[in-house]
């Protein structure tokens, strides 16, 4: 079964046409194929870094030992959480 395509319409100026061109005819696709690729590839890194980190080994401990310590109790908050409601 084939996959109906969504039409994705743009204006640019002829300068950045012209750029996008070039550079399509490097990787020898033509225009919509690469501006395809090019939005495709930016949009799984942006979500990738949403939820994927990274981190060196010593970041990594650091944040592993952050983890591990007991949750500190600010006295704001816990005056915040004291304090009655004003629909109370």
């Amino acid at each position: 079964m084939a996959t109906k395509s969504a039409p994705i319409n743009m204006r640019v100026l002829p300068s950045v046409r012209d750029v996008i061109d070039a550079a399509a005819n490097i990787q020898k696709v033509d225009r919509t194929v690469f501006i395809q690729q090019a939005a495709l590839n930016e949009a799984q890194k942006i979500l990738a870094d949403q939820k994927d980190f990274k981190l060196e080994q010593e970041a990594f401990d650091a944040f592993e030992k952050a983890l591990d310590e007991p949750a500190k109790t600010l006295d704001g908050i816990r005056e915040l959480f004291e304090r009655k409601s004003p629909w109370d």
